[in-house]
């Protein structure tokens, strides 16, 4: 078993690093108090190569493994997570959802633009009454022969107002259940689509988050990813991979917070001695570094199983679960750590707990990831 991280991963790492440190870092408050999309740090997330990593090259991507996509992501994530998000959501659920299941025309067609971010795309499944129970599409897809008719709405949806490029799951045969599934490509300029509200969120708040309606759209049948009634295998394989991008926001979260906390810890003095000496604080200290450590583990064994082609549902739920809850954990033990200044937005760790939470929310609640787990080890 080898722990050591090649060159090129480390350099990938380190880039993510310097990015975040030098550039997000800059207007991260700014961007979330105004819930203000980061349109020219997307620019520069595109020009790093950060929009398409997993994607082959020849399709202008990055062509990176998922560990070197799990080191950027974290990276990324200890600064400004609603970045992140936008970046894993183009990696983790567009680009390789299309580039495992899509026709090759669908892959040239689409893959070089969201690749390399000339544009964006995004994935929608959430519907107002079908969360967690994802077999409950209302949004329909009626097979008019050579296209199909999308009627619905479709709500939590990231990128909804920037993408110009969404991959939508539809109920075309509601006797069939979930095998009446399909996902559609659905592109931006098609009538009938609008963009509807955008959320007011508690935390990844400079995140682009929407309602999508769809009223009589046609979809040609080229748009349609893979056989008919794929949709719901290709939603749950997708949302899989989804899971280590977002534990790995969820670590970076964790992890920015740790280390404000502990350079705080440094420095504040109460009763004549740094807090970091006090035993109360190194105990807290200690949990989250374990915990941490931990979380970063079971995230890079996903990972690795991923880019050996082996069966990751369950590797990745754990991940999940447990990044996520320490990300919850962390930060607010972070807040705690800076007592009144972590209470302020200029310390940045009240955003980062603001920014935990949804991590035990989307791709899956931490009840739909124990439900995954309990059925695989019970199996």
């Amino acid at each position: 078993m080898d722990f050591s991280f090649t060159e090129e991963q480390l350099m990938i790492r380190d880039a993510a690093r310097d990015f975040a440190q030098r550039e997000l870092i800059t207007d991260v408050i700014e961007r979330d108090a105004g819930a203000i999309y980061p349109t020219q740090h997307v620019k520069r997330l595109a020009e790093l190569g950060f929009l398409g990593m997993l994607v082959d090259m020849k399709y202008d991507g990055g062509g990176m493994d998922t560990v070197s996509y799990v080191l950027a992501m974290e990276e990324i994530s200890k600064v400004d997570s609603s970045c992140s998000v936008i970046m894993s959501v183009n990696n983790s659920l567009v680009c390789w959802g299309l580039e495992q299941f899509g026709t090759e025309e669908q892959k040239r067609k689409y893959l070089p633009d969201l690749a390399t971010g000339r544009k964006i795309g995004a994935f929608c499944l959430s519907e107002p009454e079908a969360g967690s129970d994802a077999t409950s599409q209302r949004t329909t897809a009626e097979d008019k022969g050579d296209y199909y008719l999308l009627n619905g709405t479709k709500n939590w949806i990231t990128n909804g107002g920037t993408a110009s490029i969404y991959l939508v799951m539809a109920q075309t045969d509601v006797a069939k259940g979930h095998k009446g599934i399909n996902c559609l490509i659905v592109e931006k300029d098609m009538p009938g689509f609008i963009v509807g509200a955008k959320e007011d969120k508690l935390g990844i708040r400079a995140s682009d988050t929407h309602t999508l309606l769809f009223n009589d759209v046609k979809v040609p049948k080229e748009n349609r990813i893979g056989e008919d009634g794929f949709g719901f295998t290709f939603a749950m394989k997708t949302l899989s991979g989804g899971r280590i991008g977002i534990a790995s926001q969820a670590l970076g979260i964790a992890a920015g917070a740790y280390e404000l906390a502990l350079d705080y810890a440094k420095t504040r003095k109460a009763f004549g001695k740094e807090i970091s000496q006090h035993q109360a604080i190194q105990f807290k200290l200690a949990d989250m570094a374990t915990e941490i450590e931990a979380a970063r583990l079971l995230i890079y064994k996903a990972a690795q199983i991923k880019d050996d082609h082996g069966n990751y549902d369950l590797a990745s739920s754990m991940a999940k679960v447990f990044a996520s809850e320490v990300a919850m954990k962390t930060t607010v033990e972070a807040v705690q750590i800076h007592g009144g200044y972590g209470f302020v937005k200029e310390y940045h760790v009240e955003r980062l707990m603001r920014d935990a939470k949804i991590t035990q929310i989307y791709e899956g609640t931490s009840e739909v990831q124990r439900i995954v787990i309990g059925r695989s080890i019970l199996r």
